[in-house]
Parts: structure tokens; sequence; C-alpha cells
């Protein structure tokens, strides 16, 4: 069940009720009662094979194989471990096809060298993305979280790859979301330690 919160504080952004979530005769996850609002994030931990990327994945509406309710105010912005870049693209022309995709976002590259930059590209605008370190194809990806206007984040493994530098960018991307009434559910194997934040183990 995925509806529109309706009948909620506006500032309630997300909202799950009782979900469970079974994968091959096996339970993944049960009774996961979330309520986000404006300037809450969730971490998710848990070891591998737990449910983070199938609990994200539900939240963010491409999987329904699960029991209970899922509510959200607004589409989410979801940004998977692998992160679907085309490496034969370059930033600028990923991240130019991406915005394409977002309905009522601007085209034709609008606000992408700036956001390059924040995350530490400028000068790789153009460089095909299969020849850039596997952290730069990370910063490419996360380029989407300074692009996007989304108040909703769902990020799997948003440290994938990163050096220190670009864990510490995370860490100010999140923190400068929530400040500015964005939430955010994360799944992370190394706490990003934000004070904001609230862990929610699966698998234990």
């Amino acid at each position: 069940m995925n509806n529109p919160l309706t009948e909620f504080s506006p500032e309630i952004l997300v909202r799950t009720r009782k979900l469970s979530c079974e994968r091959d005769h096996r339970l993944l996850f049960f009774g996961v009662d979330l309520e986000l609002k404006q300037q809450e994030l969730v971490e998710l931990r848990g070891p591998n094979g737990c449910g983070k990327t199938t609990l994200l994945r539900c939240l963010a509406g491409l999987s329904h194989d699960y029991r209970g309710s899922i509510e959200r105010a607004v589409k989410p912005l979801y940004i998977g471990h692998k992160g679907g870049l085309n490496p034969l693209l370059t930033p600028r022309e990923n991240l130019t096809w991406y915005q394409s995709l977002q309905s009522g976002a601007p085209i034709g590259g609008q606000n992408i060298p700036g956001a390059l930059e924040r995350i530490g590209l400028a000068g790789y605008e153009d460089v095909p993305c299969q020849y850039m370190s596997a952290g730069q194809q990370r910063r490419t990806v996360l380029a989407r979280l300074v692009l996007s206007p989304a108040p909703i984040w769902l990020l799997d493994e948003p440290l994938t790859a990163l050096d220190s530098a670009g864990t510490a960018l995370v860490r100010d991307l999140i923190s400068q979301h929530a400040s500015t009434g964005g939430c955010a559910v994360y799944a992370t194997h190394q706490s990003l330690k934000l004070p904001q934040s609230t862990t929610l183990m699966l698998g234990s």
C-alpha cells in the first residue's frame, strides 16, 4: 500500500506501519515503524543480507514485495548502491540525462557545473566516466543530491569507494539537507555519526 500522506502533520514526510518483508522463506525485517519528519535522519545498519537495500527500495516505491503500509508526502530521491552511471558518458552527459528524467526538473545541463564543483569534480565535466576512478564516479552520482529538489533522500551505501574527504562531503550534504527541512534514510556499514540521526538496526 503506497499512499501520499493526507491526514497528518505537513512536517511528516515518510511513515511506515508494521512493514515486513520475507524473501526465499527468510524474514528480512519485521514490524518496521518509521515516522520521518522534516530535519530527521535514519541510519540503517546491519550485516550484509539483512534487508537494508530491500527496505530502501520499498520506501522508494521500487519494490512492492512487503507487507504493511508505506506513506510518502512526495516522490523521494533514491540513489542505489551501483549508482546507475553510463561509463561511456561524461559526468555532464550523465547528469543531463538524469535531469531529463525528473518531472519538472530543468534539462539541458543547468546547474550541473556548479553541482560538480560542489562535489569536487570541477575540471572533470567532460571526461568519460570510464576513465575516472571509482571514487570520482561515485562523486558524479552524488552530484544528484545537489541537483535534486526532493525533500526525501534514500541512499544505499553512499560512502562506497570514497576517501576521507568524500566521506566528509557526504556528511555535509546530508546534514545540510536536514537543516533545510529535508529528511533522509541511508544504509551504511560506516556510521556517519551525525548528531541529528537515529539508528535502525536490521538483522539484530
